[in-house]
């Protein structure tokens, strides 16, 4: 009766795991897309709002694993075996949840780009619910790579036990630089008609213009 109890509980325990396999391989759904285009579409302003009207060299405090370019995405997948692409969303929203409340914290509400920076977080925080409502409970009960799981808690730590060579200055126009080549990259199903050939493995040394549509 006991083997047989736990053959059952085995069983529905591979059940369920079959069952939510093809949720986390499944295509973006499209309300996904058309919320992260227009992410995308508020984005392409970026240099007026987050350049033009910061004073020249005006950087902000964030921790280095917010710095979240298309070589820390390259990296994850060389140092994790099938890396599933939900856990590098998950990254991805969690850290961009943090780097557009950096970015509005140092805005007073008079700053002439206090509204659109409002806007972006808004319109991140509607991509963020649909994304959530678009899994299972299932898919964010189970446990993340080590590796995935190190970069959050890290950028959780209290802020009293992060040592200074943690932190990093940089521009929030950089930040959105690298806000926007990592969604076309692990949302590239989304943004399939606009860069066709965007790569996750392509990263942009500092100084050096993007390729188009980035």
């Amino acid at each position: 009766m006991v083997q047989l109890s736990a053959l059952t509980c085995l069983f529905g325990g591979l059940l369920g795991l079959l069952l939510l396999v093809p949720v986390l391989l499944a295509p973006t759904p499209p309300g996904m897309c058309t919320a992260l285009r227009t992410i995308s579409s508020n984005l392409s302003q970026r240099r007026k709002y987050m350049q033009h009207n910061f004073p020249i060299n005006f950087t902000i405090r964030v921790h280095y694993e917010e710095v979240f370019r298309l070589s820390n995405i390259s990296r994850l997948k060389l140092k994790i075996d099938n890396l599933e692409m939900f856990a590098l969303q998950r990254l991805w929203f969690h850290v961009n949840h943090g780097i557009l409340k950096k970015i509005l914290r140092v805005m007073p509400e008079r700053h002439p780009s206090r509204r659109y920076g409002a806007e972006l977080e808004s319109r991140f925080r509607d991509a963020e619910g649909i994304f959530v409502q678009s899994h299972p409970t299932e898919a964010f009960q189970k446990e993340l790579p080590e590796k995935v799981q190190e970069k959050l808690d890290r950028m959780t730590e209290h802020l009293d036990n992060v040592p200074e060579s943690s932190w990093r200055f940089v521009s929030p126009k950089q930040l959105l630089d690298n806000f926007q080549r990592s969604m076309r990259c692990l949302f590239r199903e989304c943004f399939s008609v606009v860069n066709p050939e965007i790569d996750c493995e392509y990263d942009v040394p500092h100084g050096q213009t993007p390729p188009p549509g980035t």
